[in-house]
C-alpha cells in the first residue's frame, strides 16, 4: 500500500473497537477520522487549523521581538585609570559566524523532516509523519519565542561587544563627558551613549542570552534523536545493534557542534549556549509527548496519538521502523499476531495493526499505528 492511499473502512473508536455498520460515534452521524487511515485535507486542516494559526501568531510575536532594540539599560566598566581593560571577556574581536542563524534554523529543521520522510519507506504512515513533522515544528517555534523575550528583557554582553561598541576614549578620560555616562562606584560604568560603533551591531551585542543557534539546533535535533530512539526501539526489550545507538544519538552530536561553534567564533559565552541548549530540550521534549503516547516507554513512544480520540495504554501497534524482536511484524514467540484489519481481544476488535501483550502484525501502511 502506498503511503498517500486512504482506507475506506471503518475507523477505530477511542477504546479501540470498530464501530457496527450503521452505528453512530457517540453524537455525531458522520465517521470521525483515525490514525488507521489518512484523513482527507478537509478533515486534517479541520483538527490542524488552530495548530496552524498559533504558529502563525507566534511566529509574528516572536519576530516582532527579535527585532525590537534591547529593553534594558545596561552598564558596563571598559577601562582603569591605567588603561587596563577592565573586562577582557567583551573585548574578543567580531568575528564571522561559522554557522550563521539562518543556516541553524535550516538545519534544524529540514535535516529531521528529510530523515522523518526517509523513515516512511518502513514506515508508510500518513499519521506517524504528521505528528512527527506537527511535533517538530511545535519545538521549534515554541522555542524560538521563549529563548528572543529571554534575550529581549534579560540578554547580556557578547565576547566582542567592546569591540562593537567602540567606546569614546575621550569620555574614558573624562573629556567632554557632561556627567552623561560615568555611572557607579568612582564613576567607572558606562551606558551604551559612549558607544560610536554601529547601531544594530550594538543592539545584538547586548543580547547574548540565550543563544538562539544552541535553542533551534537542541529544539530539532533532540525531538530528531526522540523520534529515532522511538523507531529503532534503543531503549527496548532486546538487545539492539550498536549502529542504532550511533545513529539515534547522531542528532544529539549535530546539536552540540553547532551550538559549540558559537564559542570559536566569540559570539557566545558557555552559559549563553548552555540556557539556549536547555530551552531546546525542554520544547523538544514536551512537543514528542503531545504528539506521540511515550517519550522513553519502548512499548509505546512510537505511536502517534488522535487530536479526537484517546489512546488506550493497553493495545500496542507495529508502526516502527525495526524489525528485532518482533517489533513490527511478529510478536515476542516468534509467531504472527493479530489479523489485516485488528485483533480479537475480549470479543472487541483492536484497532487495526494493534494487539494486546506484544507488536503489531506484519502489515504495512497506515494501518500500523
Amino acid at each position: 500500500m502506498g503511503f498517500f492511499n486512504r482506507r475506506t473502512q471503518p475507523a477505530a473508536n477511542g477504546n479501540g473497537t470498530v464501530p457496527a455498520a450503521g452505528e453512530k460515534h457517540g453524537r455525531h452521524h458522520h465517521e470521525p477520522y483515525s490514525t488507521s487511515r489518512r484523513p482527507t485535507f478537509g478533515q486534517w486542516l479541520k483538527g490542524t487549523w488552530l495548530d496552524l494559526l498559533t504558529m502563525v501568531v507566534l511566529g509574528a510575536v516572536g519576530l516582532g521581538v527579535y527585532y525590537a532594540p534591547p529593553a534594558p539599560t545596561r552598564s558596563f566598566a571598559v577601562q582603569f585609570a591605567d588603561g587596563e581593560v577592565v573586562y577582557p571577556q567583551f573585548a574578543y574581536p567580531l568575528r564571522k559566524e561559522i554557522i550563521p542563524i539562518w543556516l541553524a534554523a535550516f538545519l534544524a529543521s529540514v535535516i529531521p523532516i528529510f530523515i522523518m520522510l526517509l523513515m516512511q519507506i518502513r514506515i508508510r504512515s500518513f499519521w506517524d509523519f504528521n505528528n512527527a513533522v506537527l511535533g517538530l515544528l511545535y519545538s521549534l517555534i515554541t522555542a524560538a519565542v521563549f529563548q528572543v523575550f529571554i534575550k529581549w528583557l534579560i540578554g547580556g554582553l557578547r565576547p566582542h561587544f567592546l569591540d562593537v561598541c567602540k567606546p569614546d576614549i575621550s569620555k574614558l578620560q573624562g573629556l567632554g563627558n557632561n556627567g552623561l555616562n560615568r555611572v557607579g562606584y568612582d564613576s567607572i560604568y558606562f551606558t551604551r551613549e559612549i558607544c560610536t560603533g554601529d547601531k544594530d551591531e550594538i543592539d545584538d551585542s547586548l543580547e547574548s542570552m540565550p543563544s538562539g543557534h544552541a535553542t533551534a539546533a537542541f529544539a530539532g535535533f533532540i525531538f530528531l534523536y526522540l523520534y529515532l530512539n522511538a523507531k529503532l526501539k534503543v531503549f527496548s526489550n532486546y538487545h539492539p545493534s550498536l549502529w542504532k545507538l550511533a545513529v539515534t544519538y547522531m542528532p544529539v552530536l549535530g546539536a552540540c557542534l553547532i551550538a559549540g561553534a558559537l564559542t570559536i567564533d566569540e559570539f557566545h559565552h558557555w552559559y549563553d549556549v548552555l540556557a539556549g541548549g536547555i530551552i531546546g530540550t525542554v520544547m523538544a521534549f514536551s512537543a514528542y509527548r503531545m504528539t506521540f503516547a511515550a517519550v522513553w516507554d519502548w512499548r509505546y513512544n512510537h505511536i502517534p496519538l488522535n487530536r479526537n480520540a484517546p489512546f488506550s495504554y493497553g493495545e500496542l501497534a507495529g508502526g516502527t521502523f525495526t524489525r528485532k524482536a518482533g517489533w513490527g511484524g511478529m510478536d515476542g514467540r516468534g509467531a504472527s499476531n493479530g489479523v489485516s484489519n485488528g485483533y480479537h481481544h475480549n470479543g472487541n476488535v483492536v484497532g487495526n495493526g494493534a494487539m494486546h501483550g506484544g507488536v503489531g502484525p506484519s502489515t504495512r501502511g497506515d494501518n500500523m499505528v
